[in-house]
């Protein structure tokens, strides 16, 4: 993960803030702590010590808040970072959501993505909790509701204990648990302890004084795995040296006590009571402190009580005594308040019964899914009981009760006031992967939808909802799109169909088509809206196009072509040089580019204009129509080998190659952003995702790494990308993690990253091993040279010529002696490169290349990274066949055949003179720069040098000499510039 990442994800880079905040934290909850045993001991001591300056921590705000303090109003403080997370869109309905409600605010928490978010409905504001890398597994919040503790699981797993009134993080663990995270953690009644469960194959259970600095748990235990997963733990609410947790199937009761830790697993199955239990749900101590209760999936409620003859304070042995058959549906939620015991069901029902598991009332009537959770306020209900509903016994008193939150599977978040009981929605987001966004072309406008059918319309600048629809035929959204004039709205669906709707009410006329049985990937619509484009997994293309009938348009479909026989990676809409038509064109895994002939093509009959190869080994991944910031008009494309291409449209030749962001994954994704009044007017920029990131890089392209700037932001992945109208924001989809995340942008900032890398070629000497003063740049010093003395006779006496420049032929044989051995191809390009620099400027043609142009072209065009061990063995899975060794062995024939047939062909004189270069199966001493290398029989010579069975080992290690190591070529003992030239002559 790069600075940037580790920033703005809220990582505690300053150990002294970190001391300072864990002081504050640790005084502030001893004084609760102690506060607590004096209230439970009867009276306080008269000579309490007043506290140290320590205590005080007067600089801490985490020490002195005492209510929310969290920004309510937009900052307009200057942006440090070029992009920062602004809102996130949607809610991860596998967590429980906790209120934090009280009397000054109306604010609950929930996890979204690698986000927890505190979320403040009276103002409509939201404070984003960042800080893990991983989605959050699990979140709890302590008793008084002023801790907040979030955990993750997978790689770097880190736990994050948070002060909600200031949204601070006041500690952080890493690897607590290093086998595979964390997936539950719960908070002792007096906020001290906290413990979690592992995620591991095998789980820990570890018990944290998380108030103090030690970096290991109090006490730990692992689990035996034939208990089954353990997902839910509590504390005992009157003693923290107890717990219980529950799998599906299994409950366990903990103890500890001076680093000691203890569990038991009682017998709980359908021979216990001779009756059918059901899975395991949730369980929870009794107030008392000496039963527990244990829900399921069958209604029933399991009752644990400590079996006679174990009192003792260190280990309470407990028991299933009773199972209670508490209702029909199953019970998904168990929790405490005050004195009742509270459910909630599948049936979306909420539940309050007594001490004696009498039902004392219900709430039925919210019309919701399942429950998910159960969250109540801190605040103790009112002393009226005016507006309480009457309970369900004989006496028919007031039911008094605190409000509550409540979250069902279905993503919607629910507050209850008992007052009136009056249920108020919060929030009703995406259940399903959340795979389509797109913005609105003139207004602030998002569309978003999701593959439960659920499209909503949302104003990002105010954070309410405009409009939305549930659609029940065709169900999974898998794409949308808006018109340039904001007309129309495009959707396409898994099925195959697309509706064109009215981007207001989200209502279509008669505008829907069913012309595919395959997912619909990619929605397009020409610049000037009479045209749309779609693409899909069966890997063709469907046009429609507005037809005018009376004195309405209408839309009907044109033609379907399926032009490519692997899938489309991108569909785009352009306009044509010469004229305003507009111009189609696909780019698909195939490698080739499609423009269809929209001009000629007739109903029911899609024609192609053109298609062309434009890669030979890397995969094109996405395109986009580069800004017109010279003469020339350009194509610009994105590969998986972390390179981007400009191609001329009409031509279609490839102009240059850049290297492309390289932030763990190639670029998926790009879009130009339109002028922003923040931004450079002479300076476009283009806004990119890629597996799991999002970026921004300043326009032109060149191949410098400092004008680009990306961070995490969906760790499962991202799924689409859009901008809003004026360039100032991006969204990003996160597909199984059911968010939209909002960034917005800050173009001095990126800027001023772009100009700390330095001007000219100081950003690119850094690209070079050893930059401006290392062996690299030495050696391309003096092959440049050398290829001027070359090219003027190596036996010549006359006096020499020494410029600046080479000729363009010399270029290939430059880039071979430094180690990087392009195809014919690639030659080709680069030579393009250069040759037509300025043509269209000048019109004449570039016959040689500087030093510094050509640190560029190198830079840019070799392979972003070295080729490994692992990139043999992929190529030996597919070419290799597994022998019974377990081994993938290719015959020299086989090898031989390829090499010389597949590609870019060789002769066997070809390979026998590259062969012998290679430096374990060369001749010692190399050769002169004059002399050229002849075999007067390669193919004795072939067989001598190749066995017969190659395997992945001997081809790396004993063909192309890579060492285990480092696995890469190592050099030529004793070579020099002029050698390495003359071999690669």
């Amino acid at each position: 993960m790069s600075t940037t990442d580790k920033t703005q994800n809220g990582d505690l880079s300053e150990k002294s803030d970190e001391t300072t905040r864990n002081v504050g934290v640790q005084s502030s909850v001893n004084k609760q702590v102690e506060l607590q045993e004096q209230a439970e001991g009867g009276e306080a001591e008269d000579n309490i010590s007043s506290p140290t300056a320590e205590d005080k921590s007067a600089d801490s705000q985490v020490y002195t808040a005492t209510s929310l303090l969290l920004t309510t109003k937009k900052e307009t403080s200057v942006k440090t970072h070029p992009l920062t997370l602004d809102w996130a869109f949607g809610i991860n309905p596998a967590l429980p959501v906790f209120s934090l409600l009280d009397q000054d605010r109306l604010a609950v928490l929930y996890g979204c993505s690698h986000v927890a978010v505190i979320y403040d409905h009276a103002s409509s504001s939201q404070h984003l909790l960042q800080g893990h890398c991983s989605p959050i597994s699990c979140l709890c919040v302590s008793e008084d509701k002023r801790w907040l503790v979030t955990a993750d699981k997978g790689q770097d797993s880190v736990l994050i204990i948070w002060d909600s009134y200031t949204g601070i993080p006041v500690r952080t663990m890493f690897d607590c648990h290093p086998e595979g995270g964390v997936t539950a953690v719960a908070l002792s009644n007096d906020s001290r302890y906290l413990v979690t469960i592992g995620a591991g194959a095998v789980q820990r259970v570890c018990i944290w004084d998380w108030t103090n600095e030690t970096e290991d748990p109090e006490c730990q235990i692992d689990i035996n795995p034939e208990y089954s997963f353990q997902n839910h733990i509590v504390f005992n609410p009157t003693d923290s040296s107890q717990l219980l947790s529950n799998s599906g199937s299994q409950v366990l009761f903990y103890t500890w006590d001076k680093g000691i830790m203890e569990y038991s697993a009682p017998e709980i199955s359908n021979k216990t009571f001779n009756k059918t239990v059901g899975r395991l749900t949730q369980s929870v101590f009794h107030s008392g402190g000496v039963q527990a209760f244990s829900v399921t999936m069958a209604g029933n409620l399991v009752l644990w009580d400590v079996l006679k003859g174990s009192v003792t304070h260190q280990n309470k042995a407990m028991k299933a005594t009773k199972l209670i058959p508490l209702q029909k549906n199953g019970i998904t939620v168990l929790t405490l308040c005050d004195s009742f015991i509270v459910t909630g069901d599948v049936k979306g029902h909420v539940r309050f019964y007594d001490e004696n598991f009498k039902l004392i009332n219900w709430y039925s009537d919210f019309n919701l899914e399942a429950i998910a959770s159960i969250s109540f306020s801190k605040e103790i209900p009112a002393s009226s009981i005016e507006g309480y509903q009457e309970d369900c016994t004989l006496k028919t008193k007031p039911f008094v009760n605190r409000n509550f939150v409540l979250s069902t599977v279905s993503a919607a978040v629910v507050h209850v006031k008992a007052q009136g009981s009056v249920a108020q929605t919060l929030l009703n987001e995406h259940a399903e992967s959340l795979d389509a966004v797109a913005c609105h072309p003139k207004q602030p406008l998002v569309a978003m939808g999701s593959r439960g059918g659920l499209l909503k319309v949302w104003d990002y600048e105010n954070k309410r909802v405009i409009s939305s629809r549930v659609f029940h035929t065709d169900k999974q959204i898998q794409c949308i799109t808006y018109d340039p004039q904001g007309f129309y709205l495009a959707v396409g669906f898994a099925s195959g169909a697309v509706q064109i709707l009215d981007p207001c009410t989200l209502q279509q006329g008669e505008e829907s088509f069913h012309y595919s049985q395959d997912c619909i990937t990619h929605l397009t619509f020409s610049h000037d809206s009479f045209f749309l484009a779609t693409a899909d997994t069966g890997r063709a293309v469907t046009v429609f196009h507005l037809c005018k009938e009376g004195s309405q348009h209408v839309w009907k479909y044109l033609g379907r072509h399926r032009s490519h026989y692997k899938p489309i990676q991108d569909l785009l809409f352009g306009v044509q040089l010469d004229s305003t038509q507009p111009r189609l064109i696909s780019l698909g895994m195939d490698r080739r580019l499609v423009e269809y002939d929209l001009q000629n093509s007739k109903k029911n009959e899609l024609l192609i204009l053109s298609s062309d190869r434009i890669e030979q080994s890397a995969v094109p991944t996405c395109m986009a129509w580069y800004p017109p910031l010279t003469t020339e008009h350009f194509l610009l494309t994105a590969s998986d080998l972390y390179k981007m291409k400009l191609f001329n449209v009409t031509t279609k030749m490839c102009r240059k190659t850049l290297l492309g962001p390289t932030y763990g994954t190639p670029v998926k994704k790009m879009l130009t952003l339109p002028a922003s009044k923040d931004g450079d007017p002479s300076s476009p920029y283009m806004a990119y995702i890629t597996q799991n990131k999002v970026g921004v890089h300043i326009l032109p392209l060149d191949g410098n790494t400092f004008k680009s700037t990306a961070l995490l932001c969906h760790p499962m992945g991202v799924s689409s990308l859009a901008c809003s109208y004026d360039g100032r924001y991006i969204f990003t989809a996160g597909g199984m993690d059911k968010t939209v995340f909002l960034w917005e942008i800050s173009f001095p900032a990126l800027e001023a990253a772009a100009a700390l890398g330095g001007k000219e070629l100081i950003p690119f000497y850094t690209l070079i091993e050893g930059g401006r003063d290392g062996e690299l740049f030495k050696m391309m010093e003096d092959l440049f040279y050398y290829c001027q003395l070359r090219n003027q006779g190596i036996d010549s006496m006359e006096t020499r010529q020494v410029s600046t420049h080479i000729p363009l032929t010399e270029v290939p044989f430059v880039m071979r002696a430094l180690g990087f051995y392009p195809t014919e191809q690639e030659l080709e390009d680069m030579q393009n490169e250069v040759k037509f620099s300025r043509y269209a400027e000048t019109g004449k043609y570039v016959t040689h290349i500087d030093l510094e142009e050509f640190i560029k072209l190198y830079v840019n065009h070799r392979p972003a990274f070295d080729t490994s061990k692992e990139d043999l063995f992929k190529a030996f899975q597919v070419l290799g066949v597994l022998y019974e060794s377990g081994q993938l062995v290719m015959t020299r024939e086989e090898l031989l055949e390829l090499l010389q047939s597949r590609g870019e062909p060789m002769t066997e004189e070809e390979l026998a003179e590259c062969l012998m270069t290679l430096p374990d199966l060369g001749v010692e001493g190399g050769r002169s720069e004059t002399r050229t290398l002849h075999c007067k029989d390669p193919e004795s010579l072939l067989e001598s040098k190749l066995p017969l069975n190659i395997t992945v080992d001997t081809f790396a290690t004993d063909i192309l000499g890579f060492s285990s190591a480092s696995q890469e070529p190592p050099p030529e003992e004793g070579s020099s510039s002029s050698s390495q030239l003359s071999k690669a002559s």
